[in-house]
């Protein structure tokens, strides 16, 4: 079974484009999306958050984001930390989902590949690009952010003109039918290869 990593920038629309290959049966394993039950599910994790972080990692039980966020924004020792706590339990714990899979191919989305380096745990590697003003307001109305918090996590995000020579595939996310027709044609492809 090939491991199909999926990546872009934010607001690119990876989860768009995850969730087309998902409607083909393509099983897909959303890396941030597990991160973040698994901060909230996973007894280890939470044990260890608050021994770094303080109590407040934690409010009614539940993560608080919000202190997480601000701990690490701009600081890449305390974002260390985190990822040091929850990476290893999320390859854990898609090892184990991995196992379950009987697809010739299955999807993992994350938004960072290649910014960890790990583009080696792949079999190849899907680029979600789109226009960044596109991006910019795509994100401002998801998240309700202002364009200067927007503007700095994609500056802290590597460049898809980085990206794309390091990719096996682009899927040019522009308008939702011919996004469409991009995955169909690359779903055909894996497939077949």
């Amino acid at each position: 079974m090939k491991i199909i990593g999926l990546t872009g920038g934010i607001g690119s629309g990876k989860t768009t484009v995850a969730n087309m290959f998902r409607e083909l049966g393509v099983p897909v394993y959303v890396a941030d999306l597990e991160a973040k039950n698994l901060m909230n599910t996973s007894k280890v994790i939470k044990r260890q958050l608050i021994e770094k972080f303080g109590d407040q990692a934690y409010s009614n039980g539940e993560l608080n984001r919000n202190f997480l966020a601000a701990k690490v924004f701009n600081d890449e020792v305390e974002l260390k930390k985190i990822n040091n706590i929850v990476h290893p339990k999320v390859k854990e714990h898609f090892e184990k989902w991995l196992t379950k899979q009987t697809s010739p191919y299955i999807i993992k989305e994350a938004a960072i590949i290649f910014e960890h380096n790990r583009q080696h745990e792949y079999d190849a590697i899907i680029l979600v690009v789109s226009d960044k003003q596109k991006r910019l307001e795509r994100v401002m109305k998801r998240d309700n952010s202002t364009r200067e918090k927007v503007i700095s996590i994609m500056n802290n995000q590597m460049a898809d003109d980085v990206k794309i020579p390091l990719s096996d595939y682009i899927i040019e996310n522009t308008t939702i039918e011919d996004t469409k027709i991009q995955v169909e044609k690359l779903h055909q492809k894996l497939l077949e290869s």
